[in-house]
C-alpha cells in the first residue's frame, strides 16, 4: 500500500512539475521591446539605438546592499561596453510603496550622486521585470542586436570583493557574441534581493 501510495505521489508531482509555466525569458527568446522613464525625466526604448550591437539590460535598484556592491562595476560596464556599441539600461524594478528608497525621486538623486553613465529607467507599474523573469537586483540579460537573450544572471563570481572575480560571466558572454559564438555558460545564478511588490 505505501508503495501505491508512493508511486502515486511521484506520478502526481511529476504532472504538477509539467503544468508549472516556464515564466520570463529563456535562452534564445526574443524580447520585446520597452519604452521607460529614466531619471533625466526622457524616454527610452531598445528603438533608439539603431546601430546597437547589442544590449546588458540590468535590473537593479537603490537600496539593495548587492546592487550598491554592484553600482560601480554596472558603471564601468557601460563605459567599457558603449564604445564597442553595447548599450546598457539600468531599470528599477522595486514598487516605491514597497519600498520608499527606490522611489523615482531617490532614483534620480543616486544616479546624479553616482553620476550615471547609463539610462537609469523606472519599471512603473512593475509591468517589464516579470516579462524578463527577473527575480533578483542586480539581475542581468544580455541581448545581442536582434534583442534575442544570450546570457541570464549574475555579472561575476563575487559579490563582495571586484577584486576578487575569478569567472566574469557577463564580459565573457560578449566577448563570446563578438566571436559570434553562445556563451558559455548562458546562465548562472543571479545573486541580490528579492523584488519588492506592493502589498
Amino acid at each position: 500500500m505505501l508503495k501505491k501510495f508512493g508511486f502515486l505521489a511521484l506520478f502526481v508531482g511529476t504532472l504538477l512539475s509539467f503544468d508549472q509555466p516556464v515564466t520570463g525569458y529563456q535562452i534564445g527568446d526574443t524580447a520585446t521591446d520597452f519604452k521607460l522613464k529614466s531619471v533625466d525625466n526622457k524616454w527610452y526604448s531598445m528603438a533608439d539605438y539603431k546601430d546597437a550591437k547589442g544590449f546588458i539590460v540590468v535590473f537593479t535598484c537603490n537600496h539593495c546592499p548587492f546592487a550598491v556592491k554592484y553600482e560601480d562595476r554596472i558603471i564601468e560596464l557601460a563605459k567599457k561596453y558603449k564604445p564597442k556599441g553595447y548599450v546598457l539600461l539600468a531599470i528599477n524594478p522595486n514598487d516605491p510603496v514597497a519600498q520608499p528608497d527606490d522611489s523615482f525621486e531617490k532614483m534620480q538623486e543616486r544616479a546624479k550622486e553616482k553620476k550615471f553613465p547609463f539610462p537609469y529607467l523606472f519599471d512603473e507599474g512593475q509591468k517589464i521585470y516579470p516579462q524578463y523573469g527577473a527575480t533578483k537586483t542586480p539581475h542581468v540579460f544580455l541581448l545581442d542586436q536582434h534583442k534575442v537573450v544570450k546570457y541570464i544572471g549574475a555579472i561575476d563570481d563575487n559579490v563582495e570583493d571586484a577584486k576578487a572575480v575569478k569567472e566574469k560571466y557577463l564580459e565573457n558572454a560578449i566577448s563570446a557574441l563578438e566571436k559570434g559564438l553562445d556563451p558559455n555558460p548562458s546562465t548562472t545564478k543571479a545573486i541580490g534581493c528579492s523584488i519588492k511588490v506592493k502589498k
